[in-house]
């Protein structure tokens, strides 16, 4: 369990909390991911015509409750911590949810990998609730599971949903929203059956699990991921137990939970080519995740805000469906939640200052994909955590090559100034450049007083 911080908000512990609870390895064995290499462990030894005792039968079965019971339950605060009462409220807080994943997140350092890889599939999920609300408002959702529970909701009417219909946005909620996350959290959860660990370590049992795999390796591990994951859906988590009295009520609930297993099971199999199908709701947001965080060696902070460039030639070669790439696009826009930024504050009259601040990207939906709704970090080269929201333009974002040669006028005495007082040690002022590109905003969030850049501050 992760430990109480004095350093971390109530919100940002719930998020760490959660972290540990699905891709986290215990001494106690009860993450999502410990729970599936206890199932894996256990049935790569099982002779498949081996017969099973009663007592066995029913231990797997409760195994299969509690597992069942554990993924909902994850699965229902991931839904509780990504929305709100509607849909501006639900944009809000998934901007809270990613952006503290990513400045809890380490930009540099040797344990990148290990904490991206626990990361990736929450962060991923709550991607997936917002490109289907975004799917469905533009129109352009057609998968017929997902439009007969909203047979009376105009895409316009969507927005509010609850207040039209609130019996309906419950039911849409449990039926569609929920095995969506569940299947956003399962997707790879094969990779750590024993046949893909042998693949990842390799036969050494030493390797790199995060290295760059050969190509027919790469194939292979996708192949035994897909079986593992759906095999360990169907009989290692399964359908919950009925617990009811009428035979209406258990007649609807068996109906009910076959069809979110069956939805699952569509989401994980057409995520793998998804052409023009549902499945491109699971892999858009798996790439965008895989290089946001990243678990490569190459892995780079500073070239996070390319990733729709990746996404765009994924596009291209028939990996993913470009509409949905553009979807993505209009709500995350070109800078990922929690991004450093770093521009120069223009005066009243568009004037050049004599210095560049901080600010960090805290909002989903900026009007325009390249210019981030962000909160500002500092003031005057001064740290404060009570800054207000502000749209950083191109011209004064350093992140722009040609912005950053238009304001590269300042003196080298002074840019040393700047640093001086915008590092916390001569050591870290070192590997600076003069002129950042972006900068590291982790140190800065690591401060419970500077956790509530999400809060509504008065303009």
């Amino acid at each position: 369990m992760a430990k109480e911080s004095p350093h971390q908000t109530h919100y940002t512990r719930q998020i760490h909390h959660l972290l540990a609870k699905v891709y986290g390895r215990s001494s106690v064995k009860d993450s999502l991911l410990d729970r599936a290499i206890d199932y894996f462990s256990h049935e790569e030894f099982r002779p498949s015509d081996e017969k099973i005792s009663p007592e066995e039968s029913q231990l797997a079965q409760m195994q299969r409750t509690e597992r069942h019971s554990s993924l909902l339950s994850l699965a229902l605060t991931i839904l509780d911590l990504a929305e709100g009462d509607n849909y501006a409220e639900s944009n809000r807080k998934s901007a809270q949810f990613l952006g503290t994943i990513q400045l809890t997140s380490p930009s540099e350092g040797k344990r990148i990998a290990i904490i991206h890889e626990q990361s990736k599939s929450i962060y991923k999920a709550v991607l997936c609730l917002r490109l289907l609300d975004r799917l469905i408002i533009d129109g352009k959702m057609v998968e017929p599971y997902i439009t007969k529970f909203l047979k009376d909701i105009c895409p316009e009417q969507y927005r509010d949903f609850a207040s039209h219909d609130n019996a309906g946005h419950q039911r849409f909620a449990e039926q569609v929203k929920i095995p969506l996350i569940m299947a956003a959290l399962l997707q790879d959860v094969g990779n750590y059956h024993p046949k893909s660990q042998a693949i990842l370590l390799g036969s050494d049992g030493k390797q790199d699990p995060f290295r760059t795999l050969e190509i027919a390796e790469r194939k292979e591990l996708l192949q035994i991921n897909y079986r593992a994951t759906v095999k360990y859906l169907s009989e290692g988590i399964g359908m919950p137990t009925f617990v009811g009295n009428t035979k209406p009520e258990r007649e609807q609930f068996i109906a009910d939970e076959q069809d979110k297993l069956s939805f699952i099971k569509l989401l994980l199999k057409t995520s793998v080519n998804p052409k023009n199908t549902i499945g491109n709701i699971l892999k858009v947001p798996q790439i965008y995740t895989s290089i946001i965080l990243s678990t490569k060696a190459s892995y780079n902070y500073k070239l996070l805000p390319k990733v729709f460039q990746v996404l765009n030639k994924n596009a291209e070669i028939g990996a993913c469906a470009q509409s949905v790439v553009d979807a993505l696009y209009k709500i995350t826009g070109m800078f990922p939640q929690g991004f450093g930024i770093v521009y120069m504050p223009l005066g009243e009259f568009g004037e050049k200052s004599d210095c560049y601040e901080y600010a960090i990207v805290n909002s989903l939906y900026p009007e325009k994909a390249e210019q981030p709704i962000c909160r500002m970090a500092t003031r005057k080269l001064t740290f404060i955590g009570y800054g207000q929201n502000t749209i950083i333009k191109n011209n004064s974002n350093l992140y722009f090559t040609e912005t950053a040669k238009k304001l590269a006028t300042l003196s080298k005495e002074r840019l040393n100034e700047i640093l001086e007082l915008l590092s916390s040690n001569a050591q870290e002022r070192k590997q600076l450049d003069l002129l950042p590109r972006c900068w590291h905003a982790k140190e800065f969030f690591s401060l419970k007083s500077n956790q509530n850049l999400w809060n509504k501050v008065d303009s």
